[in-house]
């Protein structure tokens, strides 16, 4: 049977310079439907897999009749 967890955030995802190819963070997680309390996941990055994902997510967010992006 398969768990599923949601994604409640993000921290310190950072890298130690601007041209890096990997970047590290903490991932906020928990089980969904569940009491158990949240937990915090150390993650390691590659900076192809932010790029795939900074895609996707604005287009889905593009998608959505809710959002609107915040000013720059």
């Amino acid at each position: 049977m398969s768990q599923q967890w949601e994604l409640l955030g993000v921290r310190g995802l950072a890298a130690t310079d601007e041209t890096a190819e990997e970047f590290t963070g903490t991932f906020l997680i928990h089980r969904a439907g569940s009491s158990e309390p949240v937990e915090a996941i150390q993650v390691r990055v590659k900076r192809s897999i932010l790029a795939d994902l900074s895609g996707n997510l604005s287009r889905l967010l593009q998608r959505s009749t809710r959002f609107t992006p915040p000013p720059r």
